[in-house]
């Protein structure tokens, strides 16, 4: 084996993965078919619990430290929720795509591991024991297991034959990072009479403090194949349709075209080979939810794949992935569909839509509704289906950042190794043959009896029954 395991696509999908084996302490290669890292930003906020996965690692604050990432105010189908519709300790933040990779690929650079550029996959096998995987500058890498995070065109996904049903794109957008002059948008979405509409959202300030804005037109004008190039007049025209003569674009820094298409890998395990982020799921890019829900996913791959490459990995393990981030993409998928629908994005004006989004808006002035919403858009509505959950609403959830004594649960979380909370000291006997993939604690703790998984996610709350959890997520005992 030339490494444990092969990760082509070095987006935040790949990179987070890539740092969770560095924390499992598993041999990794991180490939990209680019020369370079894009400058593209095709995504510019972190969800709630993406923010709390970093703390737990210990790289939300360096992250953060970048520059001037606000809390930003959340949308569903581009309705304001209010900040305290958002009841978590972590609210959104605007941290473009960009900064993240850079962030991320400074990181690992200096634990040693360089993403490897240059790098386009052309070939690739796998048999009981690794992947084969050969490029096309000539190199080829052996491993025991190999992720695709290589986006939505994905070549990996392509040379497994792998399934991606769903809808093709019927209309396209355009989203472009920009510098405005004028006057400051009333809110983030606005629409026309004549069905054109724009959204204006920070993205924090270039190097020399100039604030740069993700702009994003969509309607009639906007229904153009994706393959035809964004002019900056275009950009401009765009701009007046919606704002008048009162915003201006003063730079145009990229722009680019994107469809509205919706599609899902039918399996994300094919052997030893997986499927995460984009080449798993392709959805509009509303809320960050794609860059999101990728990095998600490699927080639930990457702790397990730890534990298959130093063989305590229960039987049945990886196969969890595609058990539980499966639902998890489908579930983004149709919130995206609803909020597609009734943005009206390709500007239709029809009169049941704008009836259904009339009606939407209603509701979404309801507290209950405002907090359900903030739930799904920030990633904290979701459950794993784990044995338990019927009988503790905590299990399968993102574990509460608990404060025990002077240190909190999420930094207990970032060694990589499972957490046993024993408020009562009376686990120690039991937990003990797992002592090498559980770090057990009582001081200060005022809580239930709690086992958390590497990822976050809490696995077994009460008294009894503790062996079979540990066996369960953790292997055999010593």
């Amino acid at each position: 084996m030339d490494t444990d395991v092969l990760i082509v696509g070095a987006g935040p999908t790949g990179m987070t993965l890539a740092n969770e084996l560095l924390t499992a302490g598993v041999s990794t290669v991180l490939v990209d078919r680019l020369e370079r890292r894009t400058e593209l930003s095709k995504a510019g906020g972190v969800q709630s619990r993406t923010l709390e996965a970093l703390d737990q690692r210990g790289l939300l604050e360096p992250l953060l430290a970048t520059g001037d990432h606000r809390v930003t105010l959340g949308h569903f189908a581009g309705v304001p929720l209010p900040f305290d519709s958002n009841r978590h300790h972590l609210p959104w933040r605007t941290v473009p795509q960009v900064v993240i990779e850079g962030f991320f690929e400074e990181h690992l650079a200096a634990h040693g591991l360089h993403v490897r550029r240059g790098h386009e996959l052309a070939g690739l096998s796998q048999d009981e024991s690794g992947v084969d995987a050969v490029f096309a500058n000539g190199a080829a890498l052996r491993a025991r297991y190999l992720v695709a995070a290589d986006g939505a065109h994905s070549t990996v996904r392509s040379l497994l034959r792998a399934g991606f049903p769903g809808e093709p794109g019927t209309l396209t957008i355009t989203a472009a990072d920009v510098r405005l002059g004028g006057t400051e948008p009333d809110a983030a979405h606005t629409w026309k009479g004549d069905g054109h509409w724009a959204a204006v959202f920070p993205l924090g300030v270039d190097g020399r403090g100039r604030q740069l804005r993700r702009l994003v037109l969509g309607g009639p004008d906007q229904l153009r194949p994706r393959e035809t190039p964004v002019t900056e007049d275009e950009v401009r025209r765009g701009l007046n349709t919606v704002f008048g003569t009162a915003v201006q674009l003063l730079e145009l820094r990229y722009a680019r075209r994107i469809t509205n298409a919706s599609r899902q890998a039918e399996q994300y395990r094919h052997g030893r080979v997986f499927l995460a982020g984009d080449a798993a799921h392709v959805h509009l890019p509303l809320g960050a939810q794609g860059m999101n829900t990728g990095m998600q996913d490699a927080f639930n791959l990457g702790w397990k794949l730890g534990a298959a490459v130093h063989g305590w990995a229960p039987k049945d393990l990886l196969d969890t992935y595609h058990e539980e981030r499966h639902p998890a993409g489908a579930a983004v998928l149709r919130n995206v569909r609803a909020q597609s629908l009734l943005m009206d994005w390709a500007g239709t004006r029809d009169p049941e839509v704008l009836a259904a989004r009339e009606t939407f808006m209603d509701l979404a002035q309801l507290p209950e509704v405002q907090h359900r919403l903030a739930d799904v858009m920030s990633g904290m509505a979701l459950r794993y289906p784990m044995p338990g959950s019927a009988i503790h609403p905590l299990i399968g959830r993102p574990v509460p950042d608990l404060r025990l004594g002077r240190v909190r649960v999420h930094e207990l979380l970032r060694s990589g190794r499972g957490v046993l909370l024993d408020p009562a000291d009376a686990l120690a006997e039991t937990a003990a043959p797992w002592s090498d993939r559980v770090d057990r604690t009582f001081q200060g703790a005022r809580t239930e009896p709690m086992l958390i998984r590497p990822d976050g996610y809490v696995c077994w709350v009460g008294a009894a029954d503790l062996e079979p959890a540990l066996e369960g997520w953790f292997g055999e005992p010593r």
